[in-house]
C-alpha cells in the first residue's frame, strides 16, 4: 500500500445561525469542492437549556444532491414531502437523495425541546452526477445500532456508514458508491484508511488531533491529500473524532444557487420554477418533528 501525502489543511469558519454554533469548513478560502464532497456545517457542540426552541431547520427545498447527517449528540427529527419520517438519535446518520427535489424539515424532537440537553451535528453535501440529478428521491434513517462499529488490533474504530471495510458492508447503499464513515480514535492508536486511485478523499477533524506522514490536523480542519497513493495513515496523539470519506469525483461542471445544486443555469432557472410550482410535492401546511 502507498501512503497519500497531506498537500494542505482549511480550518472551519464561523457562521452561526441565529444562537446555533456552526463551523463551516466546505466551501471555505482556498477550497470551493472536493468533488463530489460540496458543503459541510458542522453545528455545535453546544447544550440547550430546558424549554429550547430546539433547531431552526424548518420546511426547505433541494435538488440536485444528497444530504448526509450525523447525530453525534442529541437527536433529530426528519419530514419530508416524499412521505419519508424519521428521528434519529445520537451516534445515528441520516441520508437523503434529494434527486428531483424535496422539501425537508430537520428539527428537534418535542421531547429534546423540553428537556434539553447536548447537541453536535454534521450535514454533508454529495453532489449527484449528471444522469442522477433527477432520481427518484430516496431517505434512509439508520440509528447507531445499525451502523457497524469495526475495531482495529490499535484500538480505533471505524463505524461504516456506507461501502465496505474488511468485508463487511454499511448500512446505506450510496446511489454512487460513496464510501462514508466516522472513526473514533483513542490517544496513541493508529488506523490506516482505505483511499482508493481515482478517488477523492473527504477528511475532516471534529474533535482531538491527529498526524498523518509526520504532519498534526488539529480539530475543526478539512485535510487535503495527494491524489497519489492508496491509503492513509493517521496516528492519534490525544482522543480523536474524525468523518471520513471517498468518492469519484463527477468531474462535471457545477452551478449551485442557494438549496439547488445543477449543471447549469436553465437547470438552476428550472428546479426554482418547479419548486415554485408546488412539483416538489406540496410542503404541508406545517411540518413539524415527529413526537418522540
Amino acid at each position: 500500500m502507498t501512503q497519500r501525502q497531506l498537500k494542505a489543511t482549511y480550518p472551519a469558519h464561523r457562521d452561526d445561525i441565529g444562537d446555533l454554533i456552526t463551523r463551516r469548513p466546505l466551501p471555505g478560502p482556498g477550497v470551493d469542492q472536493v468533488d463530489p464532497f460540496l458543503f459541510l456545517n458542522h453545528h455545535g457542540p453546544q447544550t440547550y437549556t430546558r424549554g429550547n426552541n430546539g433547531l431552526p431547520f424548518g420546511p426547505h427545498p433541494h435538488r440536485g444532491f444528497e444530504t448526509v447527517t450525523f447525530i453525534l449528540e442529541g437527536s433529530l427529527a426528519h419530514m419530508d414531502t416524499g412521505g419519508h419520517e424519521s428521528i434519529i438519535h445520537a451516534g445515528g446518520v441520516q441520508w437523503m437523495t434529494a434527486g428531483s427535489g424535496l422539501i425537508h424539515a430537520e428539527l428537534s424532537p418535542d421531547e429534546f425541546k423540553r428537556e434539553g440537553g447536548n447537541l453536535e451535528i454534521l450535514q454533508l453535501w454529495v453532489n449527484l452526477p449528471a444522469k442522477l440529478k433527477l432520481t427518484e428521491p430516496r431517505y434512509t434513517g439508520v440509528q447507531a445500532e445499525a451502523i457497524p462499529a469495526i475495531t482495529t488490533n490499535e484500538g480505533a474504530v471505524l463505524h461504516l456508514v456506507s461501502g465496505t471495510y474488511e468485508d463487511r458492508p454499511g448500512p446505506v447503499e450510496s446511489l454512487t458508491g460513496v464510501f462514508m464513515s466516522m472513526v473514533s480514535l483513542p490517544a496513541g492508536t493508529t488506523i490506516t484508511l482505505p483511499a482508493p486511485e481515482e478517488r477523492n478523499v473527504f477528511f475532516y477533524v471534529v474533535r482531538g488531533s491527529i498526524e498523518t506522514g509526520g504532519q498534526r490536523v488539529e480539530a475543526h480542519k478539512l485535510a487535503d491529500f495527494s491524489p497519489d497513493g492508496d491509503s492513509i495513515e493517521i496516528v492519534s496523539k490525544e482522543d480523536s473524532f474524525v468523518l471520513y470519506g471517498h468518492a469519484e469525483p463527477t468531474n462535471e461542471p457545477i452551478v449551485a444557487r442557494g438549496p439547488f445544486v445543477m449543471n447549469t443555469e436553465a437547470e438552476i432557472r428550472d428546479a426554482i420554477s418547479d419548486y415554485q410550482e408546488g412539483k416538489f410535492n406540496r410542503a404541508p401546511d406545517s411540518v413539524e418533528a415527529s413526537k418522540t
